[in-house]
């Protein structure tokens, strides 16, 4: 098969490793993978290299950008249906909304005699209960319209299906969509790299502390606040706790402000922006991971805590129910309820055996789930089921 992959941006990011990872596996699997890409610029970090140096060709251009754009987006658009006509590819695979919306558009109406199948990845639904009001029903009405222009969604959470056709994505029409987890390189978390004393030595981190361990940007809804907020009585019930921030972003010099404000340098350590390699190298610093996120698809931070043997505490936040369960691989809260978040926090200290067996427990479980070969051997079924029963 013949695929085109579109994203909008290839920033450091779940949605950007989950395309990569695609279009890696893809073209191992004997496919001509080209994907389309617009600028990655900005403190996230950009997996560009990574993609050129991946076996598939990389097409950038600088029309498809984030924010909305009439002039970029009219001439992305027109981008993409020369390449269509011009590449002619069984599949094109369109990743996130700004890309899903306009490559969803693009594909559907080529007009070629083979035209091609289309398919999009919701990593996030674009519309949410955090947003105004005005930009969530607009967003709801593109994703209802650009629906009905593919032949088929791939989801990366049940929860993303349940959520798309409750607000009347896909008309109700279940058949539209297919759960396919977020694979993974599986391997480091299994095996890491690094070894715990050597790791916290090098991270500075006291060797009796209990550390939480959280992979987000530093950016609204992702929570870290909430974490601010309850670390003082944290730290009174659990006097080893110790907060390992994963992640960079336009909050770290508020937190670190704050941290420094209240005399808990030595209590947190930020690492700052790291490349996506670099993740399961630091995990065994931890000993729980805390994802305290208001909205997500399926988070891998989850999964890859769960891979590193680590318990997982997380808000009930759209598809975190599906690897997170309580009692079982860790513990799940309300969303925004702060103060549960820090009583889990506090009763999985308090049982540090009981922790290390549901970390055992969800690795079994995202074994199963989450390696990228799983992954991509579900997306290539996908596009040969809408290849065998093409659209009208």
């Amino acid at each position: 098969m013949k695929i085109l992959h579109i994203i909008t941006r290839l920033i450091v990011g779940g949605a950007q490793e989950n395309t990569l990872l695609t279009c890696e596996g893809l073209a191992k699997r004997g496919h001509e993978v080209i994907l389309l890409t617009g600028p990655s610029e900005g403190r996230e970090g950009s997996l560009m290299q990574r993609a050129q140096t991946s076996g598939y060709r990389v097409i950038t251009t600088p029309h498809l950008v984030r924010a909305p754009h009439p002039w970029h987006d009219a001439a992305a658009y027109f981008e993409i249906k020369k390449l269509c006509r011009d590449l002619k590819p069984d599949v094109v695979h369109t990743h996130s909304s700004k890309a899903g919306i306009i490559g969803r558009a693009a594909g559907w109406h080529v007009k070629t005699q083979d035209k091609p199948i289309v398919i999009h990845t919701i990593h996030g639904l674009p519309f949410h209960p955090y947003q105004n009001a005005a930009v969530n029903r607009l967003w709801i009405t593109l994703e209802k319209w650009a629906a009905r222009r593919c032949d088929h969604i791939i989801t990366v959470a049940d929860a993303m299906t349940m959520q798309a056709m409750a607000a009347g994505v896909g008309d109700g029409r279940s058949s539209l969509f297919s759960t396919v987890y977020s694979g993974m390189d599986v391997e480091p978390f299994i095996h890491p790299r690094t070894d715990r004393a050597s790791l916290r030595q090098q991270l500075a981190i006291p060797a009796n502390r209990f550390v939480f361990v959280t992979i987000a940007r530093l950016q609204p809804l992702k929570g870290h606040d909430d974490l601010l907020q309850q670390a003082e009585a944290l730290f009174a019930a659990v006097p080893d706790a110790h907060f390992l921030w994963i992640g960079d972003g336009v909050f770290r010099p508020r937190f670190e402000a704050a941290i420094r404000a209240k005399g808990w340098a030595d209590r947190f350590t930020l690492t700052g922006l790291v490349p996506p390699e670099r993740v399961p190298e630091l995990l065994p610093a931890a000993d729980a991971l805390v994802h305290p996120s208001y909205r997500e698809g399926l988070a891998r931070a989850l999964p890859q805590g769960l891979l590193a043997g680590l318990p997982v505490i997380s808000y009930d936040c759209d598809g975190a129910g599906e690897v997170c369960i309580t009692g079982k691989t860790g513990m799940l809260v309300p969303t925004g309820d702060a103060t549960a978040l820090r009583a889990a926090m506090v009763q999985l200290a308090a049982d540090r055996t009981a922790a290390s067996q549901l970390g055992e427990t969800g690795r079994l479980l995202c074994l199963s789930r989450f390696p990228a070969a799983v992954m991509v051997e579900q997306i290539e079924a996908v596009y040969r089921r809408a290849l065998a029963n093409p659209r009208p």
